[in-house]
């Protein structure tokens, strides 16, 4: 059996995942921990009703959504100017 993981390096880790938005996976293998380890710790801990996990992916969603509406946006800048009598 493995030895224990540190609680600083339980705690660093979590942080990444949690603030600065890289993915559980990259975490461990940077730490050096597995990937499984980092994925329980990540199901023990939640945000009122939901987890860290879905949290992120959540974010990830939303940032790619905003994208979408900024592209969005500009073509429709786009036609209205182009229909526009200059």
């Amino acid at each position: 059996m493995s030895e224990p993981i540190a609680k600083e390096i339980k705690e660093q880790i979590l942080h990444r995942i949690k603030n600065d938005g890289i993915s559980g996976a990259q975490a461990a293998k940077d730490a050096g921990v597995s990937s499984k380890t980092v994925y329980g710790w990540l199901a023990k801990e939640s945000l009122g009703s939901v987890s860290v996990l879905e949290l992120n992916r959540l974010k990830r969603e939303n940032e790619g959504l905003c994208k979408i509406i900024g592209k969005l946006t500009l073509e429709m800048d786009k036609i209205k100017r182009g229909r526009l009598p200059r």
